[in-house]
C-alpha cells in the first residue's frame, strides 16, 4: 500500500511525496526510506500510515512529537488499541478509517439502512483477501458490522468460530467469514437470509489503487484541521 500511496500521490495534484518508513530500504523509490523514525529531518504535513498496529503507534509518537497531522489506514488493532489511536487525538488531527474507500463507507451506511428494514433476516458477512494479509476478519468486515449493530442498537453478537460449535444459529448473530488466497484485493459482501429469499449487497475493490485513493483525499482533508478524531463520514 505505501508504493500505491507514492504512486498515486506523484500525479496527484498538491501532493509531493517527502519520504517514507519502512523496516528496509530497497532502494527503488524516488524518495528517501527511512528505517529509522530518528533519521527523519523532513517535516510533512500529513503522514499516511500503512502499517501494521506496531509500527503506527511508532509513527504516531513522531507525529504527536513534531505537531503533524496523521492518517492511520492500518487495520488490525484490537478494540484497546483503537482507544488508544483515538487519545491522540487530544493532541493532533488524527484520521482513522477501516477502510479507505468512499464507496465502502457509502455501503456501510446502506446496509445499516438495510438491517432495520429487514427484520429477522439472517445477516452474514464474507470478506475476501490476498493470501498475505495478517489480520482476520478485515478491518471492513468489523466496519460493516459495526454500521449494521448500531442501527440495531447494539443488540447483534458476531460469530467468527461456527465450525466449532454444534447448535442451531442464534437470531442476534452476525456471521463473519474471512477467505484468504491469490492477490485479490479485498471483496466484502453482507447477505441478509429470509425465509426464501435472501438480498446480498457486495463491494469489489479489483485495485488497491482506490484505498490510496482514498487515502490521499484523507491527506489533503485533515492537513488544516484542528486536534481531533476524523473518519470517512466526516469527508
Amino acid at each position: 500500500m505505501g508504493q500505491e500511496v507514492a504512486k498515486k500521490a506523484r500525479i496527484t495534484e498538491g501532493i509531493e511525496v517527502l519520504g517514507g518508513v519502512d523496516i528496509r530500504d530497497s532502494g527503488d523509490n524516488f524518495f528517501p526510506v527511512y528505517t529509522d523514525l530518528n533519521d527523519i529531518h523532513e517535516m510533512p504535513d500529513v503522514i499516511i500510515d500503512f502499517s501494521v498496529p506496531e509500527a503506527s503507534f511508532k509513527i504516531l509518537e513522531f507525529a504527536k512529537k513534531n505537531k503533524i497531522p496523521a492518517v492511520i489506514a492500518t487495520t488490525g488493532f484490537t478494540d484497546e488499541e483503537l482507544e488508544k489511536v483515538r487519545e491522540y487525538g487530544k493532541e493532533i488531527p488524527v484520521f482513522q478509517s477501516y477502510n479507505m474507500s468512499y464507496t465502502v463507507n457509502i455501503m456501510s451506511k446502506l446496509v445499516a439502512e438495510l438491517a432495520k428494514k429487514l427484520e429477522n433476516y439472517d445477516i452474514e458477512i464474507v470478506e475476501t483477501h490476498h493470501r498475505r494479509k495478517i489480520d482476520s476478519p478485515s478491518g471492513t468486515a468489523l466496519l460493516l458490522a459495526n454500521s449494521i449493530n448500531d442501527a440495531l442498537d447494539g443488540k447483534m453478537e458476531y460469530e467468527y468460530d461456527r465450525h466449532s460449535k454444534r447448535e442451531k444459529r442464534k437470531d442476534n448473530e452476525i456471521g463473519i467469514h474471512s477467505i484468504r488466497g491469490g492477490t485479490e484485493s479485498g471483496t466484502h459482501s453482507v447477505i441478509f437470509f429470509g425465509d426464501d429469499e435472501s438480498l446480498e449487497v457486495t463491494h469489489r475493490a479489483t485495485s488497491r489503487v482506490v484505498f490510496a485513493d482514498g487515502a490521499l483525499k484523507a491527506a489533503k482533508f485533515l492537513v488544516h484541521k484542528d486536534p481531533g478524531v476524523y473518519t470517512m463520514k466526516d469527508i
